[in-house]
């Protein structure tokens, strides 16, 4: 097979370079540069117009193992690692670590690809250029797998103290969690594994530390009572991000709520697709334009099937009218819009869920149920009752987590929140100044409208591995206010004598840290932060592209711009360039969440 000659090769690279523009990362932007010109200066390192191509003969069989001796022998010369010796401005990428449980799919292909290419180019221009690795301890994903394996061997995860199953997931980890980082290596990704780093590393982990501690001190960090996207089979808070929507088929259910002090024919029918949160109801809400109940505002109703518990009839203009009946059952520990009235009004707050997702003694009867199956009995029961009006087909926007599949519980529960308001704005200002390029283009009005309406960070997690929260707490004390924010257990016990006496006992927050937390700190933590003088700090920070796909510009990217400015003062990396996702014959996404083997292709 002949080889292209040069000038159909110009030609095919002068398309590709236009679609691959941001290859051209430098330390200052030329207003001069061109498309045709970054053709030219890409085509130049590869192939020189008076080169003549001849046609070679090519191989019958290919040695598929001389690609590990000649990767090896890449490594072994450092050729990897950035050379100073001809200076020039560093070219950094930092390389989006890929979760310690995963296995090579077509997403991590493609962006490894990508990167490749722009550190290789770069590295023969002679610029000092660092492509830094790694894992990420991907809490959640890690905790299932080892959970399942010791399930194998007849051993709960409760069975174990928290530091023994932090244990067996340590040996889990060094026993399978380089399977992914030898395919990245098998791809002949060139990056410098001599700095690899894992989220869970001392050196990280102490940046995590550092990270709180200073939020915390700034009062961006705060603990509190809230509303929060609850897994029931995980057992632990998951984030807004983590919460995936679907249109599935339930069910509207139409039940009456009787007037208190009117005749038993004075009710109001209020429509719902959760009748079991009716325990949890504090008041019946219409729209005050709504001429039909104008004369029940500032009555009672009766909450049906609670022995006459009564909540107030209140008017607020968030009532859709043309919703089912134009009435609301306000259950503001179970649903966020109640939960904001709720919080507007001054209303109480009733939860009637336990965290294993059945209905707690709020409920009376019911108690004990699982959430569906109460849903059904109820029914049932306001059916005999003659409470029930009608149910009719309806599709609802269900929320599922995005590890397990099951259905997220709204549901009150103490955590740990960041501020992010301050935080956002920042890195709003970072892209409004042209100090961060996001590209492609369009993609920034998303980053903008997403920090624009950014909500608090809960970054608590109720699991066992992962980053512990550097909070202790006082033993005899439940006041929330009743903690010390330390580095260490010492220096925590010495905080908690210094202002309860040498008698006091302390212990752990057992929760831990949201594995975004950690990831938002990465382009500055794998280079020695909160150490700025390090070398590899001075040298390569902030780095040059982030290249990631588009689908986690929220969950980290934009994390990470606001963590940058927050600690070094500087954006992380002056570009962002998002590239697209690569599906299945399924339309699955082949990202972090779901595995398409390459080796099997």
């Amino acid at each position: 097979m002949a080889l292209a000659g040069p000038s159909h090769l110009l030609s095919s690279s002068s398309t590709c370079l236009r679609r691959l523009n941001p290859l051209l990362f430098f330390a200052h932007r030329r207003p001069a540069w061109t498309p045709r010109r970054a053709a030219h200066r890409f085509c130049a390192a590869v192939v020189s117009e008076r080169d003549v191509f001849t046609s070679p003969e090519v191989a019958k069989s290919f040695d598929f193992t001389s690609e590990e001796r000649i990767y090896k022998w890449w490594e072994s010369q450092g050729f990897f690692k950035p050379n100073f010796d001809r200076g020039g401005d560093p070219f950094v990428i930092p390389m989006p670590p890929a979760n310690v449980t995963g296995s090579l799919h077509m997403g991590h292909a493609m962006f490894v690809t990508l990167e490749d290419i722009m550190i290789r180019y770069f590295r023969m221009k002679g610029r000092p250029a660092l492509w830094i690795p790694g894992t990420d301890h991907a809490g959640i994903a890690t905790q299932l797998v080892v959970e399942k394996m010791l399930a194998a061997e007849g051993i709960k995860r409760a069975d174990l103290t928290q530091e023994e199953f932090t244990k067996r997931v340590w040996e889990w980890k060094e026993k399978y969690g380089s399977t992914i980082t030898n395919q990245i290596k098998r791809l002949g990704a060139s990056c410098d594994w001599t700095r690899e780093c894992f989220t869970l590393d001392d050196q990280l982990s102490h940046a995590v530390v550092e990270a709180f501690i200073r939020l915390h001190e700034k009062g961006l960090i705060y603990q509190g009572s809230y509303l929060v996207n609850w897994s029931p089979n995980l057992q632990t808070a998951v984030s807004d991000l983590e919460v995936e929507y679907s249109e599935e088929p339930g069910y509207l259910y139409y039940m009456k709520y009787r007037v208190a002090g009117g005749s038993r024919d004075d009710f109001m029918t209020i429509a719902t697709t959760r009748p079991e949160t009716l325990f949890g109801d504090v008041a019946i809400a219409v729209n005050p334009e709504d001429e039909r109940y104008a004369k029940y505002v500032g009555k009672l109703a009766i909450v049906p099937l609670t022995f006459g518990r009564h909540v107030p009839i209140i008017a607020d203009r968030y009532v859709d009218p043309e919703f089912g009946t134009g009435v609301l059952k306000i259950s503001p520990g179970h649903d966020q819009n109640d939960y904001h009235i709720a919080r507007k009004l001054g209303l109480p707050i009733l939860n009637v869920m336990n965290k294993d997702g059945t209905l707690n003694d709020v409920a009376g009867l019911y108690s004990g149920m699982d959430r569906f199956e109460a849903r059904e009995k109820l029914w049932s029961d306001l059916v005999e009752t003659n409470l029930a009006v009608k149910k009719e087909p309806y599709t609802l926007r269900v929320p599922r987590s995005q590890r397990g599949g099951e259905v997220i519980e709204p549901l009150i529960s103490k955590q740990w929140f960041v501020t992010m308001e301050p935080l956002a704005e920042r890195a709003l200002h970072a892209v409004e100044k042209g100090q961060l390029t996001i590209l492609p283009e369009r993609f920034e009005k998303i980053y903008n409208n997403w920090l624009t309406n950014i909500k608090d960070w809960c970054i608590s997690r109720q699991l066992w591995w992962g980053h512990r929260i550097p909070v202790w707490y006082i033993v005899g004390k439940k006041c929330e206010e009743d903690y010390v924010v330390a580095r260490n257990a010492e220096e925590a016990l010495a905080k908690a004598q210094e202002k309860y006496g040498k008698s006091v006992e302390i212990y752990q927050d057992p929760d831990v840290l949201d594995t975004w937390f950690s990831s938002a700190l990465w382009p500055f933590s794998t280079l020695g932060w909160p150490d700025v003088s390090r070398e590899d700090f001075k040298h390569f920070y902030p780095a040059t592209v982030l290249e990631p796909a588009h689908d986690i510009l929220f969950f980290w990217v934009a994390r990470m711009v606001m963590m940058g400015i927050e600690f070094t003062g500087t954006v992380p990396f002056s570009y962002v360039y998002l590239h697209g996702l690569i599906r299945d014959s399924e339309e699955t996404c082949c990202t972090y969440c779901y595995i398409l083997f390459t080796e099997s292709c």
